[in-house]
């Protein structure tokens, strides 16, 4: 079978397999009773096992077998949960997780798991689990007729209809010979048998388990069928190694509906095509019957990010395209042309929020992971940790998202090891024992905001300014009119920290400082809020996407830049009289505030060509609570504009993150105002 057309398939519901199981052990760890929870974790485990073995990832395969080992004797309360145990089951995932990882990387998903394989059997044999338990093996248990084999409403109804329209519906159970070698091989020859006769609906144990050979002797297949009892049992029986044959009709015995929704979810979840004869002789289970209802049609499909890529770089092209489209209009004045150009505005104005919109993706695709994490921080530092997530369903353009996940992951850790006390501490300060990280996600406007909240110490304003002017980072005139805010903001200086002791945790001096760059490079910024003995906050602000961005375009003598909009206040006009010196620094009064000057034709060295004005035209923009003037020749006005990367070659130019096209086919530079603001 050619499985690279089903390997995108198989990765994408590995991982929402993982990430449910994950989850689910997160709650059965705060309700270890929940035998509810348990049966999902080890669905999830099965289904993972049987997509794995169908595309050949034996690796990957087998430490899940061992993992649903464990998981089938706590649902058979042969072993209880216990915090050791779910330490073993977690690494177990970490290891399955690295595993579709590598496969997702090309790799063939080998991994040596000799360890946690170790440790998952020495938690079935040194508990309750005893050598001949069906948890010991995957072997399924023995079963017979009727008592044993379920079914869900789905396969009831359809065996229900097929008796209405005079089929018979039997159950077939096979008892191979002992010393029977290739049980697979004599499974798949009972199958062939048995599709001649009739449909076959279903197997226990299932057809991933039967192909894989992880069952004992016996297996039992329903069958819908017009022929008699003993014609099915006499032709099972010529079949070598079939040591005995029983053929009895279906008595009904429906799933309860609890259980019965959760099969026909599972049913329903896509599955990649299997790789042996003998599934394919089950996919035949899933095919529609007659007079079975169609299933309700999926409304959602998964599309490659590839493509989206590729449809939003088309779409920038024609962003280009219809801003000279809307220059030659506006030069040559005609009713008609004017009336088309500003319908194909409209109309690609909603095309492009389409655009934008399937490019969202919820940013609980990086809030999944903290949960986790939080509970393997907390056990290392010996703390009591209650992680609220807010607003996860929020969306973020994807280029957002795959840059954010690792300043969150700092900004978490810092909370953890720096905000939240420990358990006597907090009691002696009259605080609950456990402490609280919220993380929060909203939109306002045209952007994201991210916040991550806790209840611990907050920070000590007076030792993170002992530390700045130790360390040179302010000085004592700086030092005396600064705010608590921006004292807080002083952690995110490169290099600085406050750890009296360093750990793998924090406290290297590093990561918050890169929190801050990573923020801003994305266009965004990071500011904090702190009380001391009540908890601190770091609040990010975050644009929706990074692809297409509202500017004002301005000319420096023959030159045009770009300005994102979101990084300006607003434009001004100032009379040269009007400009201070300090400090060696041109400066003017803004509002009661002294706010510099920088004049864009020294940072970019524009020669200087037209005569000078008695005025200057200014950008104001802001970098959280900093600003700065930018110094222009004039305003050109508000524009939509393509952001395009300057390549490898130019990747570091300094004040510059990117260029766009206009529409008179001018390339504009687009103006990084957070580095001009220091």
């Amino acid at each position: 079978m050619e499985v690279n057309q089903y390997l995108e398939v198989f990765i994408d519901e590995s991982k929402e397999h993982l990430q449910a199981i994950n989850e689910n052990l997160l709650l059965l760890e705060k309700s270890p009773d929940d035998l509810a929870i348990v049966n999902e974790i080890f669905r999830s485990a099965h289904t993972l096992k049987g997509m794995s073995a169908t595309m050949g990832y034996e690796d990957l395969a087998n430490l899940t077998h061992k993992m649903e080992n464990v998981l089938d004797a706590i649902r058979n309360h042969k072993l209880h949960v216990t915090a050791e145990i779910l330490d073993v089951v977690f690494s177990s995932i970490d290891d399955l997780e690295a595993m579709v990882q590598d496969i997702a990387a090309g790799g063939a998903g080998k991994r040596d798991v000799t360890d946690i394989v170790d440790k998952l059997l020495k938690i079935e044999n040194g508990e309750t689990v005893h050598a001949d338990s069906s948890a010991q093996t995957e072997a399924a248990p023995s079963v017979s007729p009727s008592s044993a084999v379920k079914y869900d409403e789905f396969e009831y109804t359809v065996i229900q209809q097929s008796k209405e329209q005079g089929f018979t519906c039997f159950e077939v159970e096979v008892e191979l010979r002992a010393d029977c070698v290739l049980k697979a091989a004599r499974v798949f020859m009972v199958f062939e048998v048995l599709e001649k006769c009739g449909e076959v609906i279903k197997s226990t144990p299932s057809t991933e388990e039967l192909e894989s050979e992880q069952f004992d002797e016996r297996f039992v297949v329903t069958l819908i069928t017009q022929e008699a009892a003993n014609d099915i049992e006499s032709k099972v029986k010529k079949v070598s190694e079939v040591e005995r044959v029983a053929v009895s009709e279906f008595v009904a015995q429906p799933l309860d509906t609890g259980e019965a929704a959760k099969e026909v979810a599972a049913a329903s979840a896509p599955a990649p095509a299997p790789t042996a004869s003998v599934p394919k002789k089950a996919e035949k289970q899933e095919e529609p019957k007659p007079g079975k209802q169609a299933a309700v049609s999926n409304k959602t499909i998964r599309v490659n990010i590839e493509r989206l890529d590729i449809l939003m770089n088309l779409f920038e092209e024609l962003v280009i395209d219809r801003g000279r489209l809307e220059q030659i209009s506006g030069e040559l004045n005609n009713p008609e042309l004017n009336e088309t150009v500003e319908r194909m505005s409209r109309i690609s104005g909603d095309l492009q929020t389409i655009i934008l919109n399937m490019r969202m993706v919820p940013v609980e695709t990086v809030f999944n992971r903290f949960p986790r994490m939080v509970r393997q921080l907390a056990r290392d530092l010996n703390k009591k940790i209650n992680l609220e997530i807010i607003g996860a369903e929020t969306e973020l353009d994807r280029t957002v998202i795959d840059e954010i996940g690792d300043p969150l992951v700092h900004l978490i850790r810092n909370a953890i090891d720096h905000g939240i006390e420990m358990p006597e501490e907090r009691r002696a300060k009259g605080k609950r024992e456990e402490g609280t990280v919220k993380l929060k996600a909203y939109h306002s406007g045209n952007h994201v905001f991210i916040e991550i909240e806790d209840d611990g110490a907050g920070i000590n304003k007076h030792k993170v300014l002992d530390k700045a002017l130790a360390k040179g980072v302010v000085t004592e005139e700086q030092a005396a009119s600064m705010t608590d805010n921006q004292i807080y903001e002083l952690i995110l200086a490169s290099g600085f920290s406050t750890a009296d002791t360093i750990s793998d945790i924090s406290g290297r001096g590093v990561g918050l400082d890169v929190v801050k760059t990573t923020i801003e490079s994305l266009g965004g910024s990071i500011s904090i809020e702190a009380a001391e003995g009540a908890g601190s906050t770091f609040l990010i602000q975050l644009p929706l996407t990074l692809s297409i961005i509202s500017v004002m375009l301005v000319e420096v003598e023959q030159e045009k830049y770009a300005i994102p909009l979101s990084s300006i206040i607003e434009t001004a006009i100032v009379k040269k009289e009007d400009v201070f010196n300090a400090h060696t620094q041109q400066v003017i009064d803004f509002r009661g505030k002294i706010v510099p000057l920088v004049f864009l034709e020294k940072i970019f060295e524009v020669p200087k060509e037209s005569q000078e004005d008695d005025f200057y035209s200014i950008v104001i923009v802001r970098k959280g609570d900093k600003m700065a003037g930018l110094v222009v020749d004039s305003f050109i006005g508000q524009q939509e504009v393509v952001l395009k990367s300057l390549g490898n070659y130019l990747s570091n130019v300094f004040a510059i993150s990117g260029a766009t096209i206009l529409g008179d086919g001018q390339v504009a530079l687009i103006v990084d105002c957070n580095a001009l603001i220091k």
